[in-house]
């Protein structure tokens, strides 16, 4: 009997050990690629698109053509964006202006004059008597109440003051300097020759409106290149994005008809379009100047009538 249970004890633990599950593991391979590939872009220069963003209205926020930025993110349908994808909206290569500081290293010297035991140091007195002022010499005089008397005398008359011209204030300004015009200065002119029907509003209307007639003419505000025509954008209608620089462009919106074509240049006063009522509730031209991408307002750049 105790011989049989000494081979079934090894028996039983070999089975044991053979039925076991093995220890579960975890890959977490799958998991650094996921992150890896998920890792974006993101920060000043890249936008991330939300729900209802159009590729149009974006280049418009940045005050870019929105076929420069299809181009800048591999985008070939314009239509084909998606919520929570990250777009570069600045060209490449261009990065965020640094805060100018300059480190430059500061000259230092060893500090220690190597010169023989029996050399006087440089500046020494010993080597410097020959520049040093020393007190005038004068003769001495025998103490006697007449020489005291000659010395202390005062001369009767004293030398009259010499008189300072008073210094006048200066009653004239100078002349200001002349203004320098910057490389983003742009000549603005008014759209259109009818009146203002509503001002700018920051916290409503983006620009100016005005009220006219069907087919008023609507003019280019300055020279630039047509980087939107068309209806794509809500709540402007038929419109007219011209870009002039790199910082300023001017939007014209509501247009019944328009009269360029994208990456047309246009020149200061050309007729661009005729106004209208697309996508309003009358016949008006909504103008914006958009510095950056931000709008601005126009009255402080266009020219007093």
């Amino acid at each position: 009997m105790i011989r049989f249970g000494v081979v079934l004890i090894p028996a039983l633990m070999l089975v044991g050990c053979m039925s076991q599950q093995p220890a579960p593991t975890v890959d977490r391979t799958s998991g650094t690629a996921s992150k890896a590939a998920g890792q974006q872009p993101a920060g000043p220069g890249y936008y991330t698109v939300k729900r209802g963003d159009t590729l149009y209205r974006i280049a418009l926020e940045h005050g870019q053509d929105h076929r420069d930025i299809a181009a800048w993110n591999a985008i070939a349908n314009p239509s084909s964006i998606k919520e929570g994808q990250v777009l570069r909206v600045i060209p490449p290569g261009v990065a965020e202006p640094a805060d100018g500081a300059v480190a430059k290293p500061i000259a230092t010297g060893s500090g220690v004059e190597s010169r023989p035991l029996d050399q006087p140091a440089v500046g020494s007195p010993a080597t410097t008597s020959g520049l040093l002022k020393r007190e005038p010499r004068v003769g001495k005089e025998p103490y006697s109440d007449e020489a005291y008397a000659r010395l202390n005398r005062l001369p009767d008359t004293l030398p009259p003051a010499e008189a300072k011209p008073e210094s006048k204030p200066q009653t004239t300004a100078p002349a200001p300097a002349p203004a320098v015009a910057g490389p983003d200065d742009v000549a603005w002119m008014w759209p259109t020759t009818s009146k203002v029907s509503a001002p700018y509003n920051e916290s409503g209307n983006k620009g100016l409106d005005f009220a006219g007639k069907a087919g008023d003419p609507v003019l280019a505000a300055s020279d630039g290149k047509v980087v939107y025509a068309g209806s794509g954008l809500r709540g402007f209608g038929e419109l007219v994005i011209v870009k002039h620089n790199a910082t300023y462009l001017s939007a014209y919106a509501h247009n019944r008809k328009i009269l360029v074509k994208e990456g047309q240049q246009v020149t200061r006063g050309q007729k661009i379009a005729e106004m209208g009522n697309t996508d309003s509730d009358s016949v008006k031209l909504h103008f914006e100047i958009r510095k950056q991408g931000k709008p601005v307002d126009p009255a402080v750049y266009l020219p007093k009538r």
